[in-house]
């Protein structure tokens, strides 16, 4: 006789093979998973790499492009003058940029609401809190 197909196994048989089936496909997700942590890990390590070179070379630009304004300014003023004008304006820069960095520190401090919520729903769930007393 020959062996049932597919389509002929009974509901035990296919119930009996179940916890493999379950099994396999965890395992084949498991792996389709590690395949895409592997592939975006590794392009996110290249595309890292990147930044950090750009990173690597920005300062000298920055330095060119001050020294191309020194020059230019030098033009039509003094060449200490002209310097001090750009150091002028950096210094205008690097004020407003600390203002907004401590601006958004002092945000940032503020507590979590959250954090605030839960602590006030496990108050509820305790059965302590200012939520009985508002009337």
């Amino acid at each position: 006789m020959a062996a049932p197909t597919n389509d002929e196994r009974s509901l035990f048989t296919l119930i009996g093979e179940l916890p493999d089936t379950i099994s396999n496909l965890v395992k084949a997700e498991i792996d389709q998973i590690k395949a895409e942590v592997t592939y975006k890990v590794k392009h996110f390590g290249i595309g890292s790499g990147f930044f950090v070179v750009a990173l690597v070379v920005l300062p000298f630009l920055i330095f060119t492009l001050l020294a191309a304004a020194i020059f230019a300014l030098a033009l039509v003023m003094p060449a200490w003058a002209a310097a001090l004008v750009v150091s002028g304006v950096l210094l205008l820069i690097i004020a407003v940029l600390v203002w907004i960095g401590i601006v958004n520190f002092q945000r940032g401090a503020e507590p979590l609401e959250s954090v605030e919520s839960l602590k006030a729903d496990l108050d509820a769930l305790k059965g302590t809190g200012d939520y009985d007393r508002r009337y």
